[in-house]
């Protein structure tokens, strides 16, 4: 199953500037595995799944979050659609059970499916989006 509607994969956005160190550190950790295989249960550079691919940007921040998207989902505060900022966790379905990492201007990065690799897409063409969290 397809975590995402199919898409053209986007390229990065020139520069991302988060609100904060930590969040720039989430959002460059993240950018920084682009093209990296898709691995269920990943959570490292040889490979990573939706919510190891968060984990793995996270820790990078300094910050623990849970392994999966659905507990990932409670961590964090909730953040409304139209407050999203770079470094905000964006998840979809319901119940939960696909994150990304918002970039800005409707763009996120994540790890969608088996077979495919971590890539940014576009927020709104996402099937089901659901909430959104912050986490620093």
């Amino acid at each position: 199953m397809r975590c995402a509607h199919p898409q053209t994969p986007m390229s990065a956005p020139s520069h991302v500037v988060a609100p904060n160190a930590a969040a720039q550190r989430i959002v460059d950790a993240a950018l920084g595995q682009r093209g990296k295989p898709h691995v269920w249960g990943g959570s490292t550079t040889r490979g990573f799944d939706c919510s190891g691919l968060v984990q793995f940007a996270a820790r990078a921040a300094g910050i623990s979050v849970p392994r999966t998207s659905r507990v990932q989902a409670t961590a964090g505060t909730y953040v409304a659609r139209a407050d999203l900022r770079p470094g905000d966790l964006v998840f979809f379905y319901e119940p939960v059970s696909h994150v990304g990492i918002y970039l800005g201007n409707g763009k996120m990065v994540h790890a969608p499916t088996r077979g495919d690799v971590v890539w940014i897409a576009d927020v709104d063409r996402m099937y089901g989006y659901t909430t959104a969290r912050r986490i620093v």
